[in-house]
C-alpha cells in the first residue's frame, strides 16, 4: 500500500507550522502505537524480533517526511547514509529520500513558474515534461527541451526554505530517539544542518558554486559536469544541461567489469579528494542519486545544493591524522585532538585515556584506506568491522556517560561525505590509488 502511495503525485505539502507540527505528532503517536503492538505480542511470543517493529516504524516515519518534503524528508536521507546508525528497515526507507521521493503534481510546478518566472513552463521551453524524471527531498527534476538542446530543471519544492528551521525543531525528538542520543547533545549537529539546509535552498548559491567547483575540477579525468543556465535559473529553478547515462544504481545492476568499476571509482576518489585538498570545499552529498554513469563509462556529477566549506584551521589537523607518521606519535595526537575539540575541559583523566583510545581505533580503521598507495573498496570485511565498531559505540556505557557531541562542528559534513563516499566505492566494489597528498 505505502508503495503505491509513494508513487502517486503529491496535490500538496503542509506548508503551516501548525500542519507540519500535527504530521510529527500524528507520526509520533503510531511510532509509540507500534512499540505497544510489539511489546504485547513480545509478551506472548519471547523469540519475536524487533524487526517487524523497525519495518513498522520506517513505513509509517518515511510516509510522513515524505508528505512534509524539505528539511524534514533530508534528515532521513542523511541518515540512510550512514549503516551504523539506523536498523536496515530504516535505512532501505529511508534511502528513497535520495532520489525515489514522491513527486509534486504539475499544477504546483505551474503555480512555482509563474511566481518565480513570471512564466508558464512552454513559455520558456519548447518541451517540458509535466512528470517529474526525479524527485527527492528539497526538490524535483523536469526534462526540458530548446531545439536539439536538452535540459535538467530542478524545482524547488514550496514552501521548503521557509519550514527548515521549524522542521528541525520538530524533528530533532524523532531523530533523537532514532539515533539514542540526547536532544540537547544534538544541538552541534542541528545548527550546522540548518545553516546548509539554508544553504540548499538558494539554487543562486548553487549556481554560482556549481560554475567555481566544475570549473576549477575540469581537468580531473573520467569525470563530466552539466553547464549550468542562469538566465534559465533562479532563486528556485535551477537549469542545467540533461545529462544522458544510467543513474548510479542502475548502472550497478548492469554488471559493469571490475575494469570499469575500479575507472569509475577512481574517477570518484580524485574528484572528493581534490576538493578537500586543493579546493578547501567538497560536494558534500555523495549519495546513490547524484551521479550518472554515461556511455563512455564517465563519472557525471550532479547537484552542488550542499557543499561544505573547508576552513584551514579545521582541514589541517583533521587530515594531519590520516598521516602514517602522525598516528605513531602519541603526543602529536593528543595535540591534534585537542585542536579539534575532541576533550571537554571537565573531562577526567581517565574519561581522555577513554577518548584517546576510542580516537586511536576510530582513526586507525577509518583510516586505512590512506595507509598504503592503493586501496580495495571491494573488501566487505573491512565495511563490516567500520558497522561493528559503530554498533559497539554506540552501546558503550562509558562513552553514553559522556556528551557525545565531540569535535568541531566541521567534522559533521566531513564525515558524511567520507561515509558516502567509502559506501559508493565499495558499492562498486572498486581498487582505487591514493594520488593526492595529505597536509
Amino acid at each position: 500500500m505505502l508503495e503505491e502511495e509513494t508513487q502517486k503525485s503529491l496535490d500538496s505539502i503542509p506548508t503551516s507550522k501548525v500542519k507540519r507540527a500535527a504530521k510529527i505528532i500524528g507520526t509520533s503517536a503510531k511510532v509509540g502505537g507500534n512499540y505497544i503492538k510489539y511489546f504485547a505480542k513480545k509478551s506472548i511470543n519471547s523469540s519475536l524480533t524487533k524487526d517487524s517493529l523497525h519495518e513498522e516504524n520506517a513505513k509509517d516515519i518515511y510516509k510522513s517526511l515524505s508528505e512534509m518534503k524539505g528539511s524534514a524528508l533530508k534528515v532521513a536521507q542523511m541518515m540512510s547514509m550512514d549503516n551504523s546508525a539506523l536498523p536496515k528497515a530504516y535505512q532501505d526507507k529511508f534511502s528513497m529520500a535520495q532520489y525515489n521521493a514522491p513527486p509534486l503534481s504539475y499544477p504546483l510546478i505551474l503555480k512555482t513558474f509563474q511566481q518565480f518566472f513570471g512564466k508558464k513552463p512552454l513559455d520558456i521551453f519548447e518541451e517540458f515534461s509535466k512528470s517529474a524524471v526525479h524527485a527527492a527531498s528539497i526538490g524535483q527534476v523536469h526534462r526540458a527541451r530548446i531545439g536539439l538542446q536538452s535540459f535538467a530543471v530542478k524545482i524547488q519544492y514550496p514552501g521548503v526554505a521557509d519550514a527548515i528551521s521549524s522542521d528541525l525543531k520538530l524533528v530533532k525528538p524523532l531523530a533523537s530517539q532514532l539515533l539514542n542520543m540526547k536532544a540537547s547533545e544534538m544541538k552541534i549537529y542541528m545548527d550546522e544542518v540548518e545553516s546548509k539546509l539554508l544553504e540548499e535552498t538558494d539554487y543562486e548559491l548553487e549556481l554560482r558554486r556549481a560554475v567555481e567547483i566544475t570549473s576549477a575540477s575540469s581537468e580531473i579525468r573520467n569525470v563530466r559536469f552539466p553547464k549550468y543556465y542562469p538566465e534559465f535559473s533562479n532563486k528556485r529553478i535551477l537549469t542545467m544541461d540533461w545529462m544522458e547515462g544510467a543513474m548510479f544504481p542502475e548502472f550497478l545492476k548492469s554488471n559493469p567489469s571490475q575494469e570499469v568499476r575500479n575507472k569509475i571509482g577512481q574517477a570518484m576518489w580524485d574528484f572528493f579528494l581534490f576538493q578537500m585538498t586543493v579546493l578547501n570545499r567538497v560536494h558534500a552529498d555523495p549519495h546513490p542519486g547524484n551521479f550518472i554513469v554515461n556511455s563512455e563509462n564517465e563519472l557525471c556529477v550532479l547537484d552542488f545544493g550542499c557543499v561544505k566549506e573547508i576552513p584551514t584551521e579545521f582541514s589541517q589537523p583533521y587530515f594531519q591524522l590520516l598521516r602514517p607518521e602522525v598516528f605513531q606519535n602519541e603526543e602529536q595526537l593528543i595535540e591534534l585532538y585537542e585542536k579539534l575539540g575532541f576533550f571537554k575541559p571537565n573531562d577526567t583523566p581517565k574519561q581522555k585515556e577513554f577518548l584517546q583510545e576510542m580516537m586511536q581505533q576510530m582513526i586507525s580503521l577509518l583510516g586505512k584506506p590512506f595507509q598504503s598507495a592503493s586501496f580495495d573498496f571491494g573488501d566487505d570485511a573491512y565495511f563490516a568491522k567500520i558497522y561493528a565498531m559503530g554498533e559497539n559505540l554506540s552501546k558503550d556505557k562509558e562513552l553514553r556517560k559522556m556528551n557525545n557531541a565531540r569535535g568541531s562542528e566541521h567534522s559533521i559534513y566531513i564525515m558524511r561525505t567520507f561515509f558516502g563516499l567509502y559506501s559508493l566505492l565499495n558499492q562498486l566494489k572498486a581498487n582505487v590509488q591514493l594520488n593526492y597528498p595529505l597536509f
